[in-house]
């Protein structure tokens, strides 16, 4: 099964190199391939044995486009996506805002008709066509020029998660910043896998357990794709095209999410002289602890919010959330007493597409209100020092993180037990400790110990690369916040 979706992925893939002359990005030949094969699969399944009633229209079928050539297929081809985004359901998510980035007709062509018509897609294993566009969703976030990667998680780090948060049949889970949907789809395989489901658990499973928010319009069609792939969803979309930021979408039993890095949140305005100009986003929401343009302390809150209670989430979250003043205190503060903030994993270097990434994962449940703090003590799992990954040289791996899952403890948090990089540290220890700073650590860093310990010459070049980056990512958007206006 591996062997065919490695071979489907290749052929695939091989085709993007030829559009690369033609200036097609690898997120533009994935996006294509999206929309044709969500064409092709809908023809599949309108006949024998299937007899479906296709959701697409006739006249921008599959069939519609095999029949054309040269420019009638790319203006034909042109008008379908332009028609599909009109839709309501997974297909509007799928198309819209979509356009034709392959303008040569024979290319066009020979995509639709010698790569895609020749398999048949629905027939295929969900496994086998989940894989496939997982590799090419890989692919292209390797593709770090793109920009993708910064919508991709390690799927090695999302399967850690999943099986330390253990989800359940008959829960809703929710990803409020989605990218390509893999934490979705790791809970619903490890759902399926772990569990003997029953008909209406099956179909609770498909249609009614996994929720998603993309602000991106281009991302959220591949994520609607990927789930589609893996045999996920029903007539209506699960994942919503807009900023999970602006308002609550539901309350949920799991958030699983690891949002967006980078700079705060800005929007342009362009001034009475037509120059256009930066200002500082602050959210603002009569729900969350404090107003704040840091994105990533606005998505812990928001994450916070929309857990039911006694709710569960795993949120993925950059240094600077554990030890900034101001906002980043407060919010601290009021987790650490409204909810049972119990793990936190401080992540290695090296093993995200986006570079100059320090990040951590903290685990946390929603409780009741209450004048006592919920949160009795933090267990801190330190997976930073003296570990050393890269992208493809020595990618992270699931085994890498099997300590780090014995330690959590899953089955009974309760009996955790302390190991030279497990450490628990008690509410009222954390909350002396100035702002309220969770950036503890404790353990030696070798290479500064001992010169023989050194990483290789490519590790730390690598390392200085990405402190640099994200040194001058700090020092762009601390310019960007004291130019004056004009």
């Amino acid at each position: 099964m591996a062997n065919h979706s490695q071979y489907i992925v290749q052929k695939l893939w091989n085709y993007c190199n030829i559009l690369r002359d033609d200036g097609l990005s690898c997120g533009d030949y994935v996006e294509q391939l999206t929309f044709l094969l969500f064409l092709k699969m809908a023809d599949e399944q309108s006949k024998p044995p299937y007899n479906k009633a296709s959701p697409i229209p006739r006249q921008y079928s599959w069939e519609a486009l095999m029949k054309l050539d040269g420019d009638a297929l790319e203006i034909h081809y042109r008008h379908t996506l332009e028609e599909l985004g009109k839709q309501p359901g997974m297909i509007g998510v799928i198309f819209r805002k979509a356009q034709n980035k392959i303008q040569d007709p024979a290319k066009l062509r020979r995509l639709v008709a010698d790569l895609i018509d020749r398999e048949q897609w629905t027939s295929l294993d969900a496994d086998v066509k989940g894989d496939a566009y997982e590799g090419l969703l890989q692919k292209n976030a390797e593709d770090v020029k793109g920009g993708a990667g910064q919508y991709f998680t390690p799927r090695a780090l999302i399967k850690a998660l999943v099986d330390v948060m253990r989800p359940e049949p008959g829960i809703v889970i929710c990803d409020p910043a989605c990218g390509t949907g893999g934490f979705l789809l790791a809970a619903h395989d490890f759902v399926s896998r772990q569990y003997q489901l029953d008909k209406a658990q099956k179909r609770r499973l498909k249609s009614n357990t996994l929720f998603g928010v993309e602000l991106v319009d281009s991302v959220a069609r591949l994520c609607v794709m990927n789930l589609v792939l893996h045999g996920i969803g029903g007539d209506d979309s699960p994942i919503l095209v807009k900023d999970a930021l602006a308002a609550r979408h539901g309350e949920f039993d799991m958030v699983l999410t690891n949002p967006p890095f980078g700079k705060k949140s800005s929007v342009t305005v362009i001034n009475e002289a037509g120059e256009q100009q930066k200002e500082s986003l602050v959210v603002v929401r009569d729900d969350f602890w404090a107003s704040t343009s840091n994105k990533q302390l606005n998505f812990l809150q928001h994450v916070f919010t929309i857990l039911k209670q006694h709710g569960r989430a795993a949120i993925v979250v950059p240094d600077n959330v554990l030890f900034e003043g101001g906002a980043g205190e407060t919010v601290r503060r009021k987790l650490l007493h409204d909810a049972d903030v119990h793990t936190l994993l401080r992540l290695p270097t090296g093993i995200f597409y986006a570079q100059g990434v320090k990040a951590n994962v903290l685990f946390f449940d929603r409780k009741p209100a209450s004048e006592k703090p919920w949160t009795k003590s933090l267990w801190i799992y330190d997976f930073r020092t003296n570990q050393h990954f890269t992208l493809k040289e020595n990618p992270l791996k699931r085994a890498d993180l099997d300590d780090f899952v014995a330690c959590f403890n899953p089955a009974n948090r309760h009996l955790r037990k302390e190991t030279d990089r497990f450490k628990s540290f008690a509410y009222d220890d954390l909350t002396k400790r100035d702002k309220a700073n969770l950036d503890i650590f404790w353990l030696k860093d070798e290479s500064l110990e001992d010169s023989a310990n050194l990483p290789a010459p490519d590790v730390i070049a690598q390392e200085i690369a990405e402190d640099l980056q994200a040194a001058l990512d700090q020092f762009e958007t601390i310019a960007a916040d004291l130019k004056p206006s004009r």
